[in-house]
């Protein structure tokens, strides 16, 4: 995480207030300090938030819709190129992504209203994307991005260098906290949770009204490792626990076992696997269910257990080792999430996190674990936009950052 918290993360205080409050407020306090600053301007465009992690890069890039101009004649042609180029595509190279179906319309940032679109690529691929945005002319116009993760360190040198641009550096836990409230309170569709997640006919997505404006709450983020935050107001939260096993963990052991590239690789593996003829089950121990303990007989007692017999292991495929894999990680996150809960008094637990893109299997795991283990007290809270809180949070401090 950075050495700094973003300041404008004390102005959320307003998510007590109505929805409307909640944008504006934020956000247009300050920009009036941001616009004495610049002399009646505001900061050039075009405007981007990003969150540089350990395995995946997201982009958060915003696109005017009202008629203010700022600009120069220049910079308006520079901005006209460049939105054009990131909205009329949806792929950008080899690896780079945009993923339309999360754009964000009609949304406030300094005093503009306009689209967020959102873009994601493998951080490895950070070279090739420096090397586009020199030649789509990104930041021509920008001296200043603010960014998070651990990459906002790692490639500070490389991007003032190849682009003459500064990154300023947001704390990830904070971008990651404001981006949520902030989306939320934009989106009444943003949370959903799974529904009979155990049934695959009867299991569908239903919405979930998440009042951000009650505490606590706790936030687990699954990225390339774990974090799990508990939250009790817009500007408190601590980390209360964590874990080196995430999403990182699942692609490398993947990538080990059964020689897949990507991530989205090693999910599609394991939607065509079965980890039963990887892990040992309880009723592999006992021959059925463990009663006295509640323990059914479909429980995984031993992950990877059955891989001890070279006769099983013949008989396992790529896929099922990719679905061990993913069962073993999103359990063990599920056991980590809901003892956190028990030991916060925490009743809503959300989970978010790139590793959740595209990943239903694990998003009904853990439905199902805080559902089993909570006696159907608590459910398991998703979000829309999973991953790009941070960079969002990000984008949400840019008036702040861009004056120092």
């Amino acid at each position: 995480m950075g050495p700094y918290t973003c300041k404008e993360c004390s102005s959320l205080q307003t998510m007590e207030q109505s929805h409307t409050t909640v944008i504006s407020n934020s956000l247009s306090n300050g920009m009036s300090m941001h616009k004495n600053h610049f002399n009646g301007t505001i900061p050039p465009m075009p405007w981007f938030g990003m969150d540089i992690g350990g395995t995946l890069s997201k982009l958060v890039f915003f696109e005017p819709k009202d008629s203010i101009t700022a600009q120069t004649e220049d910079e308006t042609q520079l901005l006209s190129n460049v939105t054009k180029y990131l909205t009329k595509n949806s792929a950008y190279g080899k690896s780079g992504h945009r993923d339309a179906h999360q754009q964000m319309d009609n949304v406030q940032i300094c005093n503009r209203i306009g689209t967020l679109h959102f873009i994601r690529f493998p951080t490895s691929e950070m070279n090739n994307f420096l090397d586009l945005s020199k030649k789509k002319g990104m930041a021509a116009s920008v001296s200043t991005v603010c960014a998070t993760g651990g990459g906002a360190f790692k490639f500070e040198d490389i991007f003032k260098n190849e682009l003459n641009l500064k990154l300023c550096k947001c704390d990830e836990l904070d971008s990651l906290i404001r981006g949520l409230l902030f989306t939320v309170a934009s989106n009444n569709n943003e949370c959903y949770f799974w529904s009979q997640c155990t049934e695959d006919e009867q299991c569908s997505t239903q919405k979930y009204t998440f009042q951000y404006n009650k505490y606590p709450f706790i936030v687990v983020n699954i990225g390339s490792g774990v974090s799990v935050l508990a939250v009790y107001g817009p500007n408190n939260y601590k980390r209360i626990s964590g874990t080196s096993i995430g999403g990182g963990t699942f692609l490398g052991l993947c990538s080990l076992l059964t020689g897949c590239n990507t991530f989205d690789e090693a999910i599609e593996l394991a939607a065509n696997g079965d980890n039963v003829k990887v892990d040992k089950l309880v009723r592999d121990i006992y021959g059925g269910s463990y009663s006295k303990f509640g323990l059914p007989g479909e429980l995984v007692a031993s992950s990877f257990g059955h891989m001890n017999s070279k006769e099983k292991r013949a008989q396992v495929s790529r896929e099922d080792l990719a679905r061990a894999t993913l069962v073993t990680i999103t359990n063990n996150i599920a056991s980590i999430a809901r003892m956190c809960a028990l030991n916060e008094r925490i009743d809503r637990v959300c989970f978010v996190g790139n590793f959740l893109r595209v990943n239903p299997i694990s998003m009904k795991l853990l439905s199902h674990a805080m559902d089993y283990w909570s006696n159907g007290s608590q459910k398991a809270i998703f979000l829309n936009h999973e991953g790009y809180f941070g960079a969002i949070g990000c984008l949400l401090s840019f008036d702040e950052r861009f004056k120092e």
